[in-house]
């Protein structure tokens, strides 16, 4: 019996050439088709941490100055500062369309 099989009906996965495969294949697929969920405990991941990407942005010299200027008072680095402003403003706007 295959590790996904159970005494139920369980579909098998089938094998991906590729990642971007297996992507589409769980977006049109119900994953309650292929795996057993009952009984389950919740995960937690404690250590994990975010993907980050680089971005440029151009910002004017007197904004970034004083983003450097508050952040240096808080004792932060200014892009840590200018990530905490941006993920404010973001979860602020969101909770207004919510």
């Amino acid at each position: 019996m295959k590790k996904n099989q159970k005494t139920n009906n369980l579909k098998d996965i089938p094998v991906f050439k590729s990642e971007s495969e297996e992507q589409n294949f769980w977006n049109k697929n119900d994953a309650a088709d292929y795996f057993e969920f009952s009984g389950k405990s919740k995960a937690s991941f404690p250590n994990l941490k975010y993907s980050t990407e680089s971005i440029s942005i151009r910002l004017p010299k007197s904004l970034l100055d004083n983003v450097k200027s508050i952040a240096n008072k808080k004792d932060v680095p200014y892009q840590s500062l200018i990530k905490v402003y941006l993920a404010d403003k973001v979860n602020e706007e969101i909770n207004k369309y919510s």
